[in-house]
């Protein structure tokens, strides 16, 4: 296991679980069946009792599309591309008011936010991937009966088309995206709807993110943070935000959660990574 740097304890396990999972979580292909294992589904999980991710950097790769519809974006209406650090400084926030950076009035806003996603729709599938081994750890966790959910600054049509195009959308009934809060990251907003929706404290929930708004959301909701190493930020620039844990790889996720499988028997044929 990779070290993580931490300034709190992963918290115990909570009592209770969503109603979702009261009524058996849905698993993927196999319910019950993860990683070649059957597992069993009613033990509790030790470590963090609930784990919200962020989606763009931490569970799917989508830099290449964010980039590519910028480019196309900013080329259409301005007739040049703007340095791309500026652009990667907004990752993790809302379009609109990315966009608005560059737009030249109110009016041309709407227009390029239509031309962005445009794009998007046209290049999602051949550009989008979830990361190595998401998949697997997600359904892990999925298995050990945790609440999980999506906090988002994305809008809920591309929301789901991503998570359904990389194999996710079986483990999140909740999913926050930027049209469910007035208010988004870094505000606190998202983080305490996700929690609401899953009826869990913020004691024992990790929030897991790749960029400085999630640390920054997480830690006002009164959560404990996690910063992933594979996404596009780089540690210098999470550092200034102090995440309560490093994640080196997304198998560290489970060590944060000490999700240990309990083989029933056999193996079995099981969930395979969708990357």
């Amino acid at each position: 296991m990779a070290a993580h740097a931490s300034t709190s304890e992963p918290r115990a396990a909570s009592s209770g679980v969503g109603d979702r999972r009261a009524a058996g979580a849905r698993l993927g292909p196999v319910d019950g069946r993860v990683d070649g294992w059957e597992y069993n589904s009613q033990a509790p999980m030790p470590g963090y009792s609930t784990v919200l991710f962020d989606l763009d950097g931490t569970l799917i790769d989508s830099t290449e599309l964010i980039m590519t519809s910028f480019r196309h974006t900013m080329r259409t209406h301005l007739d040049a591309v703007p340095s791309e650090a500026e652009w990667r400084s907004g990752f993790g926030t809302p379009l609109r008011p990315q966009l608005a950076r560059f737009a030249r009035d109110a009016a041309e806003v709407e227009v390029m936010v239509e031309t962005y996603r445009s794009c998007q729709r046209l290049y999602h599938d051949r550009l989008v991937s979830a990361f190595p081994d998401i998949v697997r750890v997600v359904a892990r966790l999925a298995a050990s009966q945790i609440p999980l959910a999506i906090v988002t600054s994305k809008n809920r049509e591309a929301t789901l088309h991503g998570l359904r195009h990389c194999g996710l959308e079986a483990y999140f009934d909740v999913v926050v995206t930027s049209d469910d809060v007035t208010r988004h990251k870094p505000e606190p907003a998202p983080v305490i709807e996700a929690l609401a929706r899953l009826d869990r404290p913020a004691h024992g929930t990790l929030f897991i993110g790749d960029s400085p708004f999630d640390c920054m959301a997480g830690h006002a909701a009164g959560v404990s943070t996690a910063a992933v190493r594979w996404g596009p930020f780089a540690r210098a620039e999470l550092e200034r935000h102090e995440p309560d844990h490093w994640l080196e790889r997304p198998a560290d996720i489970l060590d944060l959660t000490d999700s240990e499988p309990t083989p029933l028997g056999r193996s079995v044929s099981g969930v395979e990574d969708g990357s």
